[in-house]
C-alpha cells in the first residue's frame, strides 16, 4: 500500500519571489489541462481534488485568456494544490487490479514574500515552518528566476541573481533549527532542485544552455552556497542535486492588452519532471551508496513502483533485502530495477510507449509518455538535465 502511494503521488515544491509568476504558472498549467491543450491530455484528465481551488485556477486562466487580466497575488498565503491524473472515462484499460488507474500531483506553492521579509511575529513564523514541513515529501523543487528582473538588470544580472540566491539561502538557514530540533538531518527532503527561468517569453533568444551559463557566470558562488545550505538539511548529501538541472518556463506570451495563453514554454514538462525525473536519479544514487541505509531505502521506495510498471514484474523483495550499514547497498538494486532505468532511454522508451498505448495500459503509457516529453525538452533546449 505504501509503495503504491509513493509511486502514484508525486509532489513538487515551487519557490520564487513575489511577482515571479508562480500563480500565473499554476493557473496556466491547470487551464491548459482543462482545455486539453497540455501535452498528454488527449489521453488523461487533470482534475483538481478541491473543486473550489480548481475553479479559482480556471477563473484565473480564463481572465488571462479572454480579458488579458492577470490574477491577483495572494500575499503571504500558502497553498498545496492536489491534482488527479485520470484515464478518460470510456477509454479502454488493460488494468484489472484493485489499485486505482491514476496518478496524482501535489503542487506546493511557498509564498515569495517569506523569502524577502522578516516574519511578522511568532504566529507567522509558525506558519512558515508548518508550510515548509508540508513540502518535505517533495522529491523535486523548482527555484524560479524572474525573466523580467533579468531584463531590468541587463548587463548587471549578478545584482539580481546574487540577491535571489542569497535570500533563499538565508531563509533556509533560519528555518533549519526549527525543522531539525534535534540536529538530525532528514531522510525525506526535496533532493532535486531545478533552476527555472520564469517569463522565458521575455528572453526569446535565450535557450536553456544560455540560462545555465548566465547563472554559473554571474552567481556560481551563490549557487554553490545554496547547495551547501541545502546539504545541511539532508542525510546522505551525496544523494542531492542543486542547480544541476535547468528549465525554461513561460505561462503565455504577454503583449499590450493581449495574452496569448497557448504560446507557452515548458508547462508540458511540469508533470514529467515531477513524475519521472527522480526515477533514474534515485536508482543511480542508491546504487552508488556505501552507507546511509535509511536514505537508500527511501530512494528505492520511490523508484521501485515505477520500475514495476515498466518491467511488468513485482519487485517485492527489494526493501526486505536492505543490507546492514557495512554491506554494499548496490546488492539491493537488482537486475529488474536497473533494467527499468536502462529501458527508459532512446528508441526503447518510444517502443514501450507505443506498445502500452496499443494494449490500453494507461499507467505505463502515461509514464513513458512523460519520459518522451523530457527527452523532447532536451532536444528543444527547454530542459537541461544533469548527466551525473
Amino acid at each position: 500500500m505504501g509503495q503504491t502511494k509513493i509511486a502514484r503521488e508525486q509532489q513538487i515544491a515551487v519557490f520564487g519571489e513575489s511577482g515571479s509568476g508562480k500563480t500565473v504558472l499554476l493557473s496556466s498549467f491547470y487551464g491548459l489541462a482543462i482545455e486539453q491543450l497540455l501535452s498528454g491530455t488527449e489521453q488523461f484528465d487533470v482534475l483538481a481534488d478541491d473543486s473550489g481551488e480548481g475553479r479559482r485556477l480556471h477563473q484565473n486562466y480564463l481572465g488571462m485568456k479572454n480579458a488579458a487580466k492577470l490574477p491577483m497575488q495572494n500575499r503571504f498565503s500558502s497553498t498545496s494544490y492536489a491534482f488527479s491524473i485520470k484515464r478518460k472515462p470510456g477509454t479502454l484499460s488493460s488494468v484489472r487490479k484493485k489499485a486505482p488507474d491514476e496518478l496524482r500531483l501535489v503542487w506546493h506553492d511557498y509564498p515569495g514574500e517569506w523569502f524577502e521579509q522578516e516574519s511578522n511575529g511568532p504566529e507567522e513564523e509558525t506558519r512558515r515552518i508548518d508550510t515548509f514541513r508540508a513540502l518535505l515529501g517533495s522529491d523535486v523543487a523548482l527555484v524560479l528566476v524572474d525573466g523580467q528582473k533579468l531584463l531590468d538588470n541587463a548587463g548587471e544580472e549578478e545584482r539580481y541573481l546574487k540577491a535571489l540566491l542569497a535570500n533563499l539561502s538565508t531563509q533556509l538557514r533560519k528555518l533549519r533549527d526549527n525543522l531539525l530540533p534535534d540536529g538530525k538531518p532528514l531522510v525525506t527532503f526535496p533532493r532535486i532542485w531545478l533552476m527555472a527561468l520564469s517569463k522565458a517569453d521575455l528572453l526569446p533568444e535565450m535557450d536553456v544552455i544560455g540560462f545555465r551559463d548566465l547563472l554559473v557566470e554571474k552567481a556560481g558562488a551563490e549557487l554553490n552556497n545554496l547547495q551547501g545550505v541545502i546539504a545541511t538539511f539532508v542525510e546522505a548529501p551525496e544523494a542531492l542535486s542543486v542547480g544541476d538541472d535547468f528549465v525554461l518556463l513561460s505561462s503565455a506570451q504577454f503583449e499590450p492588452e493581449k495574452i496569448e495563453i497557448t504560446k507557452r514554454v515548458g508547462l508540458d514538462l511540469i508533470l514529467p519532471i515531477a513524475a519521472m525525473l527522480p526515477f533514474s536519479r534515485y536508482v543511480g544514487w542508491a546504487q552508488a551508496m556505501r552507507k546511509g541505509t535509511d536514505v537508500a531505502e527511501h530512494l528505492v521506495r520511490v523508484a521501485t513502483p515505477v520500475a514495476e510498471l515498466i518491467v511488468k514484474t513485482k519487485i517485492p523483495g527489494l526493501i526486505a533485502k536492505m543490507p546492514g550499514p557495512v554491506s554494499y547497498v548496490v546488492n539491493l538494486i537488482g537486475p529488474d530495477l536497473m533494467q527499468a532505468v536502462l529501458d527508459l532511454t532512446g528508441k526503447k522508451v518510444l517502443d514501450m510507449h507505443t506498445e502500452a498505448k496499443a494494449k490500453h495500459d494507461f499507467l505505463t503509457g502515461t509514464l513513458t509518455g512523460f519520459q518522451l516529453e523530457l527527452d523532447r525538452g532536451d532536444v528543444e533546449k527547454v530542459l537541461l538535465r544533469s548527466r551525473a
